[in-house]
């Protein structure tokens, strides 16, 4: 009669363990029906569920692997697991999973202690935990470090909305942020991701810094920051903010697109993701004149932005064309997906203001990025401890790989 045996090894790991224990159960004929290798600070931890084919096989593996593992510097530790035991790890495995990201430029005790008491309250199961940041150095400053565990979790959720409730309030209390998405096939399948541009691709919202150099700065700044705190509508914020730049020089125009400053973050994740093969869009509120710039400068694949009209070398202050607000943004998003031909989750979309909402909305991963309240509160991701590049962690990128 087959017996089921979990044996559990730890030790110091040095090359050739996993070979040598294996080898030696390849002697008894076993089958694998599980098995799970991590190392921690050169500490191995390596478990193995074992299908012996009778009760002597196991008795002289056990003995062997047993004086093998002391040979080798290694704790060895036997279980025996009743089938009753193996069925119900079996069924196990239909339930839902899901992946909860623990960011920040450190992370504490503390911090996990809160997340992992969130997953335990709502009755889920952490089956794996994954650092995904790089080794932190002692000695580099905290403001310079970037930090990611990843959570895979399992379990019947049944209040979603309680859930993430829980890990906003946890964000709310400490630096740090908190994404809780489905561990299905789309996560590391994304093909494309969508960005706004002002206040989220770059550091400024382009339309305040033109109307400063037309010297209406106020006036513009108290109609954008109405608008995207969704307190009136942006077609006709917009048509309000653009009509006060009528008269603005064109070389004014060039000099503030000659000096856009980028995200902390931008060009380390976009240069990944088209080494990852993922296409890129800028979907702005803002101005084509500068999304093209960008587009230039970082390689991205699409830009869709309103027309800033220069006649005679001079801003007319006049909306051409269709004004790209939150609805059009998300029938963009939809076109560019039918266009590449993949799903709606497989697009990422990022943006910070209220009329990001609907393609955040509509998107299979949705990030507010250094986001408005409303947005923050909306989005079921967000992003505000760490640069741009803190979006690799959402889809699974670890440092290590982009080194």
């Amino acid at each position: 009669m087959n017996e089921l045996i979990l044996a559990s090894i730890t030790g110091i790991d040095k090359p050739g363990l996993t070979s040598k224990i294996t080898n030696l159960l390849a002697r008894y004929d076993i089958r694998i029906l599980d098995i799970g290798q991590s190392v921690i600070h050169n500490q191995l931890n390596l478990g193995v569920l074992l299908d012996v084919p009778s009760k002597s096989a196991s008795y002289e593996m056990i003995k062997e692997v047993f004086l093998k593992a002391q040979i080798l510097g290694l704790t060895i530790r036997f279980q025996p697991i009743t089938e009753e035991e193996y069925g119900v790890w079996v069924t196990e495995q239909a339930k839902s999973r899901y992946i909860v990201t623990l960011l920040g430029r450190t992370i504490t005790a503390q911090h996990i202690a809160k997340v992992s008491g969130v997953i335990e309250h709502h009755r889920l199961n952490i089956d794996i935990i994954e650092r995904l940041s790089g080794r932190a150095s002692l000695n580099e400053a905290t403001e310079g470090q970037r930090a990611c565990v990843e959570f895979l979790v399992s379990g019947d959720l049944e209040d979603a909305l309680g859930l993430r409730s829980a890990f906003m309030n946890i964000t709310h209390d400490f630096e740090i942020d908190i994404a809780f998405q489905a561990d299905s096939m789309y996560r590391r399948n994304r093909r494309l991701v969508v960005f706004d541009m002002d206040s989220t691709l770059i550091k400024i919202e382009v339309i305040d810094e033109l109307a400063k150099a037309r010297g209406v700065g106020n006036e513009v700044v108290a109609i954008t920051e109405s608008a995207m705190r969704g307190e009136i509508d942006f077609n006709s914020s917009f048509a309000k903010r653009l009509s006060l730049l009528n008269g603005l020089e064109e070389a004014k125009v060039k000099m503030i697109g000659d000096s856009l400053p980028l995200t902390d973050g931008a060009e380390r994740l976009i240069s990944t993701l088209k080494k990852l093969g993922y296409k890129t869009a800028i979907v702005s509120g803002g101005f084509s004149y500068f999304g093209n710039i960008l587009q230039q400068k970082l390689g991205i694949d699409y830009v869709f932005a309103n027309e800033l009209e220069i006649v005679n070398g001079v801003v007319t202050g006049a909306v051409k064309g269709t004004i790209v607000d939150g609805k059009r943004k998300a029938e963009v998003l939809k076109e560019l997906a039918a266009k590449e031909q993949i799903s709606l989750e497989q697009v990422i979309a990022v943006g910070d203001g209220a009329n990001d909402l609907p393609m955040i909305s509509l998107a299979g991963l949705g990030i507010a990025f250094n986001a408005k309240p409303i947005v923050r509160q909306t989005a079921k991701q967000a992003i505000s401890t760490l640069g741009l590049d803190g979006i690799l962690y959402l889809i699974g990128v670890r440092d290590r790989d982009i080194v």
